[in-house]
């Protein structure tokens, strides 16, 4: 059963080019939940991933603590 995708707040990675470049948009469901949907910017019509605010608060704060650095 496929769910409809739910209202977003959509905000652009600012990594992005003014053309929309080679990144991601993410921002809050706006439903009261919590998630937090992540898309491509270059194809917003392609699938969209959603994560619970703990799971998206983890990875937020690894990427800051270093955890994904090469």
């Amino acid at each position: 059963m496929s769910e409809s995708m739910p209202d977003v707040a959509w905000h652009i990675s600012t990594k992005s080019d003014s053309n929309g470049g080679s990144c991601v948009e993410a921002g809050p469901v706006l439903d009261g939940s919590g998630r937090v949907a992540v898309r491509d910017s270059k194809d917003r019509a392609a699938a969209t991933l959603v994560y619970p605010a703990g799971g998206w608060m983890a990875f937020v704060n690894g990427v800051k603590g270093g955890d994904f650095a090469p």
